[in-house]
């Protein structure tokens, strides 16, 4: 989109990152997506925001290259970037237009922020805020953990938040910020904080995620790949754990007082994984073992809530949304009977409200379930294109 004349906002897209840890063969904003670079991708967002001064800032040597994937627009400046970010910001920040009030700062490493985010941000600083910045609520579970990987404490992550970009400013208060900084930051929020300004956060979106790894550039690729109209799809999943656990027993995300645990990784809730098994596969994303692995220490000693909404985030990363599940559960103990509706209500609660059946059943002394070893979930899930 054409900017007016006299533009009162202004996108700085910070491009400048070596992309050391994508390993892609080049400066990060450069490596392709599909047949066209990240740039052009988070450009894409960039453009259909509101009218603005557009600038981007690349490593030396890349102008030409910006500006080719930038040639649909008439007013961009494509200026080179600083050691640091804040130096890059500055670099921005020094081409604005005199009639700017408004500056919103993104990564092009978030290369499919919807609209709707930028649109969110530039509202929240017309009605006022100084600055603004979208996030995300944090699903996992999260540690303090030493340098030896020694947990030290739960974080309570109901005070956390995931911050993402475009992050939004007023002129006048970035500037005076970026000038008179002593230190890097982690991001343009924590150098306007640490100036004393209160900082406000706005609602972020699960596909603004930040190309960082080769598995984030993968997971890229994949959304923007052509694909056949989704239709509803169906998965199985089963799991089973032994009893040997230390603690209480958690199953089907309850607390189940007086009976012998599950030994397991996490907390052993058998119920919770077969659900998370069964909507991975119907969604094509692979199955537990690749997203909560033994690799993964946030989710160890992590209950049925953290597991269940980290896989919604993921459906959702991908085009999906829980449709419904059911679940049979067999084992001699515990009895569900009494809390089959309690457990339906946790389930269907970590899934963001989609509906949840359980069922349970002996196997009359057959098997392991049989001579209470342990318990076996069977669940089928149902996931349905967003």
């Amino acid at each position: 989109m054409t900017p007016s004349p006299s533009p009162r906002l202004a996108v700085i897209v910070v491009a400048a990152g070596s992309g050391t840890r994508l390993n892609g063969g080049g400066p990060k904003a450069f490596v392709a997506l599909d047949d066209r670079s990240i740039l052009e991708h988070a450009l894409d967002g960039v453009f259909a925001a509101p009218s603005a001064h557009v600038v981007v800032v690349v490593p030396d040597g890349y102008e030409d290259s910006a500006r080719t994937a930038a040639d649909r627009v008439r007013r961009v400046d494509v200026v080179v970037g600083g050691r640091t970010r804040q130096e890059s910001v500055a670099a921005g920040l020094a081409v604005l237009e005199p009639s700017v009030e408004f500056v919103l700062v993104h990564d092009a490493a978030r290369a499919l922020t919807p609209v709707a985010v930028f649109e969110r941000v530039v509202h929240a600083l017309e009605r006022g805020a100084s600055a603004v910045i979208p996030a995300v609520p944090v699903v996992d579970t999260i540690k303090r953990v030493d340098h030896d990987g020694v947990i030290l404490a739960a974080v309570d992550r109901s005070e956390l938040a995931a911050a993402q970009t475009p992050q939004g400013f007023r002129r006048d208060v970035l500037e005076a910020a970026v000038a008179a900084a002593d230190a890097d930051h982690t991001d343009d929020a924590a150098l306007v904080a640490a100036a004393g300004h209160t900082v406000v956060t706005v609602a972020g979106d699960a596909s603004s995620f930040k190309i960082t790894t080769a598995p984030d550039l993968e997971r890229a690729r994949s959304l923007v790949a052509p694909r056949p109209a989704l239709i509803p799809r169906v998965g199985l999943g089963t799991d089973v754990h032994g009893f040997g656990g230390e603690g209480a027993l958690w199953l089907a995300g309850l607390e189940w007082p007086g009976e012998p645990a599950l030994s397991g990784h996490s907390d052993g809730d058998a119920v919770a994984h077969a659900i998370v098994d069964a909507l991975l596969a119907a969604a094509g994303l692979g199955d537990i073992g690749t997203h909560f692995g033994t690799d993964r220490p946030e989710f160890a000693g992590a209950h049925a809530e953290a597991f269940l909404s980290h896989t919604v985030g993921l459906l959702a990363a991908a085009g999906w949304r829980v449709g419904n599940v059911s679940v049979q559960v067999q084992a001699n103990r515990p009895r569900f009977a009494a809390r089959r509706i309690e457990a339906e209500r946790a389930l269907s609660a970590a899934l963001g409200g989609a509906p949840v059946s359980v069922s349970a059943t002996t196997t009359d002394g057959l098997g392991f379930t049989g001579r209470t070893e342990g318990v076996a979930a069977f669940a089928t899930a149902l996931v349905v294109p967003l």
